[in-house]
C-alpha cells in the first residue's frame, strides 16, 4: 500500500506520527497541496489522507490507483463521497475526536459574553482601571450563565457535551428538532422555538444543502435582542451578510464564530472588516487542543488498519 497525506501541516507540530507512520509501508508526507498538484499527487497512490484539501468528482475519477480516501476531521463535505462512492472507494472519517475541546472553547466563548473579561482587560490595559476612583471597574454589564437558556442546534456528540457542560454551570438546555421536521420528537422543541427562548444558540450540525444558510435573516429576527449567536461547526451555516446586519443593528447582542464560509479569509471578509464591538472570532482553533490533534492522526491509523483488515463498516459513503 502507498498512501499520502496531502496537507499534513494543517494538523499542526508537537505530535507523534508514529502510529500512522507504521499503518501503511510507503508514505509521502505534504505540508500542504495546492489545486492543480492534487490530481499528481494522488495519480499512484493506494489511500489519499486529507484534512480540508478537496477531492472532487473529477480528482476522484482521474485517481485510477485509489482505494481509500481518510479524512482527518469529522466533516466530509471537502470530498465528493457520492463520486468516491461510484468508484467503490471508501471514504472514512474520525469522529468524536475533539468532542472534549470544541465543547470547551464553547463554554469559553459563552464565558467571554457573561463575564466580559476580554473588554475588562482591554480596560486595565489602557489605565481604566488605574484611573478609577472605586476598587473596582464596572464598565461592562456582567451576567451569569446561572440560569441562562441555551439552544443547540445539532445534538450529535458535540451538541451533548456542550449541554452537558451547560448543565454543569445550572443553564438550561433546549435541544432543537431538525429544522423543517414534521414532527417533534420528546425532549426535543422545534427550532423556531428554540431560536425564540435561547439566551445562547450554539451550533453543531453538518453543513448541508439542508443547514446552508440555516441562520439567515428571518432566523436573527427570531431571536432575542439580548441573545448570543455561537458558531463552531461550518462558516456557511451562517449567511455571514445577514448576521452583520444584526449585529451592526444589534437585533441579537452578540455572535462568537470560530469557522468563515472562506477559510483563510484571504481578501478579507465582511464579518472581519466591520470591526465590531459585539463580535468573537477565532481562527479556526475549536478543535485544535493537542490532545485533539493527536487523536485525529491516531484515529487516521485506526481507519487505515481497520480498512486493510478488510472492513468498511466505518466508512461514510
Amino acid at each position: 500500500m502507498r498512501a499520502c497525506f496531502l496537507d499534513a501541516g494543517s494538523v499542526g507540530e508537537r505530535l507523534d506520527w508514529s502510529k500512522l507512520e507504521n499503518a501503511v509501508d510507503q508514505w509521502q508526507w505534504f505540508h500542504n497541496t495546492k489545486r492543480d498538484e492534487v490530481a499528481l499527487r494522488l495519480a499512484d497512490v493506494d489511500i489519499a489522507v486529507t484534512n480540508k484539501v478537496i477531492l472532487d468528482a473529477e480528482t476522484i475519477d482521474a485517481a485510477e490507483q485509489l482505494k481509500l480516501i481518510c479524512v482527518a476531521a469529522t466533516g466530509t463535505n471537502n470530498v465528493d463521497t457520492a463520486a468516491a462512492a461510484r468508484r467503490g472507494i471508501p471514504v472514512i472519517n474520525v469522529s468524536g475526536y475533539s468532542t472534549p475541546a470544541v465543547a470547551q472553547h464553547v463554554l469559553a466563548l459563552m464565558l467571554a459574553f457573561a463575564t466580559r473579561w476580554h473588554d475588562y482587560d482591554r480596560a486595565v490595559a489602557r489605565g481604566a482601571w488605574q484611573a478609577s476612583e472605586f476598587f473596582c471597574l464596572l464598565d461592562y454589564p456582567i451576567e451569569e450563565l446561572a440560569g441562562a437558556t441555551l439552544g443547540i442546534v445539532g445534538y450529535g456528540e458535540l451538541g451533548a457535551a456542550v449541554a452537558r457542560r451547560a448543565t454543569a454551570f445550572d443553564m438550561e438546555v433546549l435541544i432543537s428538532e431538525r429544522p423543517g421536521a414534521e414532527q417533534v420528537r420528546d425532549s426535543r422543541l422545534s427550532f423556531p422555538e428554540v431560536l425564540e427562548r435561547a439566551d445562547f444558540l450554539s451550533l453543531h450540525c453538518p453543513l448541508t444543502e439542508a443547514t446552508h444558510h440555516l441562520i439567515d435573516r428571518d432566523a436573527l429576527a427570531r431571536m432575542k435582542s439580548s441573545a448570543f449567536l455561537i458558531n463552531t461547526a461550518r462558516g456557511p451555516i451562517v449567511d455571514s451578510q445577514a448576521l452583520l446586519t444584526a449585529l451592526r443593528e444589534q437585533q441579537i447582542a452578540g455572535a462568537a464564530i470560530d469557522v468563515l464560509d472562506h477559510e483563510p479569509p484571504r481578501e478579507g471578509h465582511p464579518l472581519l472588516d466591520a470591526e465590531l464591538d459585539n463580535l468573537i472570532v477565532t481562527p479556526h482553533t475549536a478543535w485544535a487542543s493537542r490532545a485533539a490533534r493527536q487523536r485525529v492522526i491516531d484515529g487516521v491509523a485506526d481507519n487505515i488498519a481497520v480498512f486493510c483488515a478488510g472492513d468498511d463498516s466505518r466508512r461514510v459513503n
